[in-house]
């Protein structure tokens, strides 16, 4: 599939142990197969290394993606949409993407974050573990940006499986339950509809 205006998508996450790795690689490969030119960038780790090798998982997770480069302002001026996503932290945003988050104020000040398009993703330990309030504070920053949100909806009746229409979650019961196919569909939704928008947006701004 190629879209009518081509357009510039970052996929810029956080993820600890790795959920939110593998859905942030479902979503970049998604918006590539639509037509859009991809980044897929991680935050900057702020936890010691101590920390990390104290939990198996999250040591794998950093080895297994010390090739994905750190997300940087260059992206997210580059981009046309920015797919966000983190694992819920107290239903909330992680402290490693708020940061990257906060080294915005520069492009902020110059307009340069505004009529984007912006999305969001995360995953939580427990079903009821924060993964609405955590999309929604992030959309709190879209609405600081000047931004245009554009969450997967009710839109696809597999959206009706996953059951989340504010952005791809997926509960992990402290590692026991991988991402599954029901995840990895509602990320390639989310994705292919961020493309289209944008695109769609795109043109009529170029119009």
């Amino acid at each position: 599939m190629t879209t009518p205006t081509s357009v510039n998508v970052a996929v810029i996450y956080y993820s600890s142990t790795g959920t939110i790795a593998a859905l942030a690689k479902e979503i970049a490969a998604a918006a590539e197969e639509a037509g859009a030119q991809v980044r897929l960038r991680k935050a900057h780790e702020l936890a010691p290394r101590a920390a990390i090798e104290s939990n198996p998982a999250w040591a794998a997770n950093a080895d297994a993606t010390a090739d994905v480069e750190e997300a940087a302002p260059d992206d997210m001026e580059w981009a046309d949409a920015v797919i966000f996503g983190t694992p819920t932290r107290y239903g909330n945003v992680s402290a490693q993407l708020k940061q990257f988050i906060d080294t915005l104020g520069g492009l902020w000040a110059q307009g340069k974050l505004a009529d984007k398009v912006y999305s969001g993703f995360t995953s939580s330990a427990t079903l009821h573990g924060g993964q609405e309030s955590t999309l929604l504070a992030l959309y709190n920053c879209a609405y600081h940006f000047g931004g245009i949100i554009v969450p997967p909806g009710y839109t696809q009746p597999s959206k009706f499986e996953d059951g989340n229409p504010y952005g791809t979650s997926h509960v992990d019961a402290q590692g026991a339950s991988p991402v599954d196919d029901v995840a990895r569909t509602a990320a390639r939704v989310q994705a292919h509809r961020v493309v289209q928008f944008t695109s769609a947006i795109k043109a009529g701004l170029n119009a």
